[in-house]
């Protein structure tokens, strides 16, 4: 019980518990061949990020993407937290706060002075939850443009 870094072997599980995810996210929806060449170009190379994975009785229960980066303005590594889900089944039990505990003192330990993160404008309970764990709203705001 507690936190790991995902493995190859924790693919299928991620790739379901990011449809859970996407299921509700304004701005994606599920596509379980593309989140698993996602989830494998991470846990494949280390030097992208980690996954690290919640689990109970062999169960992944919640899940959070680390990828890193580089901050010019901080002149330090970066991360950039994506994908942080908990599997209904396992909600309302302190399980998604303990989880990003472990994910910012692993960015830490990892030698990030920053962490990132986007959320669905409407989403206040996730801004609340961020937001009791030190996150602030930036005064930037997120661009995106669709390659594909």
């Amino acid at each position: 019980m507690g936190i790991a870094v995902a493995t190859s072997a924790d693919i299928p599980e991620l790739v379901e518990l990011l449809c859970v995810l996407f299921a509700q996210e304004a701005d994606f929806t599920p596509d379980r061949p593309r989140q698993t060449r996602g989830v494998s170009m991470i846990v494949e190379d280390p030097a992208v990020g980690d996954i690290l994975v919640w689990r109970e009785d062999g169960a992944i229960e919640a899940m959070v993407n680390l990828l890193w980066t580089v901050s010019t303005a901080e002149g330090a590594r970066a991360a950039i937290l994506e994908d942080m889900v908990v599997h209904p089944r396992a909600r309302d039990r302190g399980l998604g706060g303990r989880l990003l505990e472990g994910a910012i003192a692993h960015c830490r330990a990892a030698g990030c002075a920053r962490i990132t993160l986007l959320t669905d404008a409407d989403n206040v309970g996730a801004i609340r939850f961020y937001g009791r764990r030190g996150f602030t709203r930036s005064a930037m705001v997120p661009l995106r443009l669709s390659l594909r």
